[in-house]
């Protein structure tokens, strides 16, 4: 039975002494039985508080580092179903599959397409984590040859794929120290695979037909002593799939089935690239906490990288640029100047119609917290001493020859109250940013 916040109370130091960065231990111990706080947080808690409240406040799905040294990837440690609650704080792990039987040029021709797999959105670079290495030449040799290769000649991080325990014990002599996640233990190699998965200090998965066969054969890992375990619920049928995917995640967290407590992996393999990419982003949603696809095209990695940008992006904390004035082209003393908010996707949509129009141009970026204009215009974070403050900050002044101001057309409202503030002509720009080329080509006028 879970501990109440009462319960956890009273196992505390009872100091109030803020170090957790709570302002009461009683405050702190709720949060603990919620699962928003770790125990870890109290630097005054006694040994047989840790010992009683250990397992009871853990989180509810363990994390499963994959990865050492350089580039990692964490899963798990979500506290919650549905991100408005809070927030999802591990963003799933997106893999590409490459075959081990591949001839030697075709391996390194993909394996030098997934490692510059990156995409630009709203001004930041994204890219996929995770190469999967399948063993489906069924041989230790080429298996072993491929992990090298892959652990030598790319940045990402590695799962090893294959059944067969001499065969990946053969792979992770090339690749142990990247610490690998193993994949392939199932209800017949489970014990092997667990005790490879010790000696070399690397999480591994395991897979199995039903979620009660699952739990036994985490347990099975468990005892034998793997740590970071990973449930593979890849199947042919999505329904299927992703009914597990939710019955894991809806145990953990509901229930605190603790069995069941872990990140899921599901590989996704579909002849029609369009199906395998839209399943994969179903998978993304609801709740796989690594992705694999057979699918090597930025066309398609790049949706899937934005669906999983967009659910694991803080709700609370808006993605922003700098507000400062930024010259777009080659710029002038009689060249426009715009202005728009700091929210990167008002910001670079603005940006790109601008780009689109040919006509150099200055944007200036107001701080408004990184909320739309309409949004910080009813929020009174966009008003005419917050434009004329950026103004100023800018030396907009210093930078043009004209006093000439172009506003968006959606907060025309504010052009007067502007125009007094700041003693510069406002121009009403067009509601939307589609329309600047337009009207940077036909309605400015130095």
């Amino acid at each position: 039975m879970a501990l109440t916040g009462l319960d956890i109370y009273k196992l505390l130091p009872k100091t109030n002494c803020k170090k957790c960065g709570r302002p009461t231990c009683l405050a702190f111990a709720m949060q603990l039985a919620q699962k928003k706080a770790n125990l870890s947080d109290c630097p005054d808690v006694s040994e047989e508080a840790k010992n009683t409240l250990g397992a009871a406040s853990a989180p509810p799905i363990k994390l499963v580092t994959i990865g050492a040294n350089g580039k990692k990837v964490q899963v798990g440690e979500e506290n919650v179903l549905f991100r408005h609650d809070e927030k999802f704080y591990h963003p799933t792990g997106i893999g590409i599959t490459i075959c081990d039987d591949l001839s030697n040029e075709a391996f390194d021709e993909r394996l030098k397409k997934i490692n510059n797999m990156k995409v630009s959105r709203v001004g930041t670079e994204i890219e996929i984590d995770l190469i999967t290495l399948i063993n489906k030449s069924n041989t230790p040799e080429k298996f072993a040859d491929a992990a090298k290769k892959i652990s030598e000649g790319s940045h990402h991080c590695i799962i090893l794929s294959s059944t067969s325990v001499d065969n990946m014990k053969s792979a992770l002599a090339n690749c142990a120290e990247k610490r690998p996640l193993l994949h392939g233990a199932n209800a017949q190699n489970c014990a092997s695979m667990a005790a490879l998965a010790v000696e070399n200090k690397c999480p591994m998965t395991v897979t199995a037909p039903t979620l009660e066969e699952l739990a036994d054969l985490a347990e099975c890992a468990k005892k034998a002593g793997v740590e970071e375990i990973v449930l593979d619920v890849s199947g042919d049928n999505p329904r299927d799939v992703l009914q597990k995917l939710t019955k894991i995640r809806r145990a953990a967290l509901k229930k605190n089935f603790r069995a069941i407590g872990y990140p899921a992996i599901t590989l996704v393999s579909e002849e029609d690239p369009f199906m395998e990419i839209s399943l994969a982003a179903t998978y993304v949603a609801k709740y796989a906490g690594i992705v694999v696809v057979d699918h090597c095209e930025p066309w398609g990695i790049m949706p899937l990288l934005t669906v999983r940008t967009n659910l694991y992006t803080d709700p609370q904390k808006p993605i922003q640029v700098e507000p400062k004035l930024y010259g777009i082209g080659d710029v002038k003393e009689d060249s426009p100047v715009i202005f728009t908010t700091n929210f990167s996707l008002t910001y670079y949509t603005v940006l790109g119609e601008v780009e689109a129009s040919r006509v150099p141009a200055y944007i200036l970026s107001v701080d408004t917290g990184g909320t739309s204009v309409l949004t910080a215009y009813s929020g009174d974070k966009l008003n005419d001493k917050t434009v004329a403050k950026a103004m100023e900050a800018a030396q907009v002044a210093s930078k043009v020859k004209h006093k000439k101001l172009i506003i968006p057309g959606l907060v025309a409202a504010m052009s007067g109250k502007l125009q007094e503030t700041l003693g510069w002509e406002i121009l009403v720009g067009p509601r939307e940013a589609s329309g600047i080329p337009s009207y940077l080509k036909t309605e400015w006028h130095n």
